[in-house]
């Protein structure tokens, strides 16, 4: 039963709810209005590629991929930057279905992959992610500059 589609601009609302909750879990500051804006642009300017789940017409979760690019395999990636399912709607599968949905952007845009990183203490993501098919790259450091002007 499949759960999931794109996303539309007729979903910004709910979508922006959930992006609003998503981002209070990783310990920001409620702005929804922002959040509203920011998903806007990203689905005006096609940015990213964003998909839903849902039940009975009430958004329960989304993903939203950003395409990147391999310089030495000469193809596109894609970066798996945001996953988030309601907490009244986890442990139902819809975030597996939305990794799906990852998936098959990657085959049907003929890119190399799908990318992502998660915390350490992010179990169940380090479980889940494993269980999708995901596999565990320790093989190179990964560094981060931090503009601090912004």
């Amino acid at each position: 039963m499949k759960n999931t589609r794109k996303a539309t601009i007729q979903d910004l609302n709910q979508l922006a709810g959930l992006f609003d909750q998503y981002r209070i879990f990783y310990h920001k500051e409620s702005d929804i209005s922002s959040a509203g804006n920011f998903l806007q642009e990203r689905i005006n300017n096609k940015d990213s590629e964003i998909f839903v789940s849902e039940k009975d017409g009430e958004l329960t979760g989304f993903v939203q991929l950003y395409p990147i690019f391999s310089s030495t395999r000469m193809q596109r990636y894609w970066l798996l930057n945001d996953l988030y399912v309601n907490e009244n709607h986890r442990g139902k599968g819809y975030s597996k279905e939305l990794i799906d949905e990852a998936k098959q952007l990657c085959r049907s845009s003929n890119a190399c992959g799908v990318l992502l990183e998660t915390g350490k203490s992010n179990d169940v993501g380090n479980r889940l992610y494993p269980a999708c098919g995901f596999e565990l790259y320790d093989a190179v450091n990964f560094y981060e500059w931090t503009n601090r002007e912004n």
